[in-house]
């Protein structure tokens, strides 16, 4: 009796260690045709990863909890004694709960997607991935950002390539003697010369601003939201180009200053001054 019991139990172990490398490998199958499938709807990358990543970790509790239900061992005693030691986890990392929640609505809400060029709070780059706990990107010098997914969802989020189109100003200051009209020109001929720059909407000059001598004339052109760093690199290499070609300079600012001289003031502060002078 003893012998078959000991049988049963090395059975049992060995059958729990087959379900378990059997639910391993059945785990990460599902986890690729889930993602097949995603690609094939053409679900957004940071959707995917974590639907597949979700899956993924589901299937491997059920097939843990199956291994040891087969074993022998008592899953409803040690469901409780997981789910208060879930409890007692969860108090002392709230903080990391909810860079998760905050986690799962940026991938419902998808306020930017991977490859955006986005501003969070106070922070530019390019989005790499949406992970749990955390949100990785890149500034244009190759520099790795790495932000809590609780300090975006608090804070203003800029997608500055989620409209698809961008405009690009170029501001530059002109003297009240130049020519308008000349310089309109001169600029239109610039954004239009660029194959970037888009012709609906069409660029445009407007004056934005009146200063202390000068004028402050924009450049208004509209591009693709990727190529805005470049096409605002290539216009203002262009405006300085042609301020050379033409030998315009730019003005400075001026500012003129009026003197007076009143002789009865001056007089009388001449005899003050007599008057105060030592008597020897």
């Amino acid at each position: 009796m003893r012998h078959a019991l000991e049988h049963e139990w090395v059975w049992r172990i060995l059958v729990a260690v087959g379900i378990a490398v059997v639910g391993l490998w059945l785990a990460r199958w599902l986890a690729r045709l889930l993602d097949r499938l995603m690609l094939r709807f053409a679900v957004d990358e940071i959707m995917r990863n974590f639907l597949r990543n979700l899956a993924y970790a589901i299937a491997l509790v059920i097939v843990f909890i199956a291994a040891l239900d087969f074993a022998g061992v008592p899953t409803t005693s040690l469901l409780a004694v997981v789910g208060a030691a879930g409890l007692a986890i969860g108090l002392a990392l709230k903080d990391s709960l909810s860079n998760i929640a905050s986690g799962v609505m940026l991938i419902a809400l998808r306020p930017f997607h991977a490859g955006d060029s986005v501003q969070i709070a106070g922070l530019e780059g390019v989005v790499e991935s949406v992970r749990i706990f955390q949100t990785r990107m890149h500034t244009s010098d190759n520099r790795e950002i790495i932000l809590p997914n609780s300090q975006i969802t608090s804070a203003p989020i800029i997608n500055y390539t989620g409209r698809g189109e961008r405009r690009v100003d170029v501001l530059l200051p002109v003297a009240f003697g130049d020519d308008l009209g000349l310089i309109r020109d001169g600029l239109l001929a610039i954004a239009r010369a660029n194959p970037r720059v888009h012709e609906t909407p069409a660029p445009d000059v407007v004056v934005s601003a009146i200063g202390e001598g000068t004028v402050s004339v924009q450049l208004r052109a509209w591009v693709v939201s990727r190529d805005y760093p470049d096409v605002h690199a290539e216009l203002m290499e262009a405006v300085l180009a042609d301020y050379a070609r033409r030998g315009t300079r730019a003005p400075l600012p001026r500012r003129e200053v009026h003197v007076f001289h009143h002789g009865q003031l001056a007089e009388s502060a001449t005899a003050t001054d007599e008057a105060l002078k030592p008597v020897i």
